[in-house]
């Protein structure tokens, strides 16, 4: 429905909330524990609808509705609306807008508002046993239970604190989980960082051995053969504008010069992705790889082509499979763009999708900034998910 959709899953789930209190306040006043209200009984229903009111758009205006909640709760008190005995009712619409306001406002407002409440309500109570009791009709059955002031104010406070101390915890809880998320969001950054810039360093190291190389072979055939010598200076400038290219890229990357020395595995690249294609079959994913190269990118675009398949490829056998999921890739010399799509997990069951944050999706996002590239993720409307990449490099950057 329309409404519903407006107001969203908790708007409705409030406004329930709120109906289903308009009617326990309305039985409490209209078959009290102790004397009946002075109030004629058609009364029972709008007192019972305005105090439980504020919970219904708590959401919308915290900090109103709990002004709201409270004085409503006061004054049905004060007037003698509220029947002695079940006073506390009055005040559990301001108990649950509290909640909110502890889960929502800064410390300093939650606990003004608490000990506002708390104060209205002890004052409101204290009036109603002093002038308003009096004056009431003797139930007609004693109460296992006799009304009286300090249980009321005591169940009254009972419920206000609760309500915060819960909302209090909850924000707590909540703050304490948002740091440790951007917590491993900076710690996945920063590890993939460093082992972007591992793989730069075979291709690095590479290109400054060729340079030096043919630095040597120039400077020792610079008289004798002056042809060998340029073809030696024309190999240096090319490898070297490439290198730089590189460097560039994950200057700012390196964070520390004091990383342990590891035994660098073989670097994958484009020759791989058909392997990456075979292991996610065996695994349950029907997979379509199309590759379109025209041109061989640098190893470090390889590395990053490959390696964002992979977590592609990986992310649907671990979240969609058994599926169907289609890998194009295209190299047309300047750019390299993949596109990762599968259908979704079949037999109706729902996808165990990570979230924007999750650390693959964040390397992935990673290699295409390190090339000034674009990244996107998402469901598709279809049904599925859809990865897209673009890298683009320089086309003379390639290290021979």
């Amino acid at each position: 429905m329309e409404w519903a959709r407006r107001l969203g899953r908790r708007g409705v789930a409030d406004a329930a909330v709120a109906v289903i209190l308009a009617l326990f306040i309305r039985y409490t006043i209209d078959d009290p524990p102790g004397p009946s209200s002075s109030w004629p009984a058609w009364s029972a229903w709008p007192v019972a609808v305005v105090v439980s009111f504020p919970v219904a758009v708590r959401r919308r205006w915290p900090r109103a509705m709990l002004a709201f909640a409270c004085a409503t709760g006061t004054l049905a008190t004060v007037a003698g609306a509220a029947v002695a005995g079940a006073i506390w009712a009055s005040f559990v619409p301001t108990a649950l807008v509290l909640y909110l306001m502890a889960t929502t406002a800064s410390v300093a407002w939650s606990v003004a508002g608490l000990a506002g409440c708390l104060t209205a309500a002890v004052t409101a109570v204290l009036i109603f046993y002093d002038q308003v009791f009096p004056g009431l009709t003797p139930a007609a059955a004693p109460s296992e239970l006799p009304p009286a002031w300090p249980i009321e104010i005591g169940v009254i406070g009972v419920l206000l604190v609760t309500g915060w101390v819960v909302g209090a915890v909850v924000r707590w809880k909540r703050d304490t989980t948002a740091r440790l998320v951007r917590h491993l969001a900076e710690a996945a950054v920063a590890d993939e960082r460093r082992r972007i810039a591992r793989e730069l360093h075979d291709v690095i190291g590479h290109s400054m051995s060729l340079i030096a190389v043919k630095a040597t072979v120039a400077n020792h055939v610079a008289d004798a053969r002056p042809q060998e010598m340029r073809a030696a200076l024309a190999v240096i400038e090319q490898t070297s504008r490439s290198t730089l290219t590189e460097i560039h890229r994950v200057l700012d990357l390196l964070r520390s010069d004091g990383d342990p020395q590891q035994a660098q595995p073989l670097v994958p690249g484009m020759a791989d992705l058909p392997e990456l294609a075979t292991h996610a079959r065996s695994a349950g994913v029907e997979v379509d790889l199309i590759v379109r190269e025209e041109a061989a990118p640098p190893p470090a675009v390889a590395v990053s082509v490959y390696r964002i398949v992979q977590q592609a490829l990986t992310n649907v056998i671990t979240h969609a499979g058994p599926t169907r999921c289609s890998v194009t890739v295209d190299l047309d010399g300047r750019e390299a763009a993949i596109e990762v799509v599968d259908d979704g997990p079949r037999h109706g069951r729902p996808p165990r999708r990570p979230g924007p944050g999750g650390h693959g999706l964040i390397g992935m996002r990673e290699r295409a900034k390190t090339y000034g590239g674009t990244f996107s993720a998402g469901s598709r409307p279809e049904g599925g998910f859809r990865v897209a990449a673009r890298l683009p490099y320089d086309p003379n950057s390639t290290v021979t």
